[in-house]
């Protein structure tokens, strides 16, 4: 099935945080419980490589998370970016026309209800 399989941690904040949890659960098949947030257990990654998250610090002036204005971006490991995307337009959520290609993998930006940009990657 199509949706985010990892991520090493991250907190964001929102004014309405209930339903932005929500919505995260409903499109991106986070398990997102109220008041508990979500967990993700390395031993369900189905990749070979058992996962990976990374954690990166850029410079204040960057704009690889334009157009948001927020500081931060989350990058989900997701098992089909092609499906994962095609579900999501159907949902209705806004996609970003940019795909990259790495020797790492696959590249996609979304962007949540409240701006937030979120990268997708599918490992190669």
């Amino acid at each position: 099935m199509a949706q985010v399989t990892g991520v090493g941690g991250i907190f964001i904040k929102s004014h309405d945080p209930r339903s932005l949890g929500i919505w995260y659960r409903e499109h991106l098949g986070v398990a997102y419980k109220e008041g508990e947030g979500a967990g993700f257990s390395w031993k369900d990654d189905p990749k070979a490589d058992e996962g990976m998250s990374v954690f990166n610090v850029l410079s204040q002036d960057t704009t690889y998370f334009q157009p948001s204005t927020a500081p931060f971006m989350i990058n989900f490991r997701v098992d089909d970016l092609d499906g994962l995307l095609a579900k999501l337009s159907s949902e209705g959520v806004q996609i970003d026309p940019k795909r990259e290609d790495a020797d790492y993998g696959r590249f996609a930006w979304i962007y949540d209800p409240d701006g937030n940009k979120i990268e997708l990657w599918q490992p190669l």
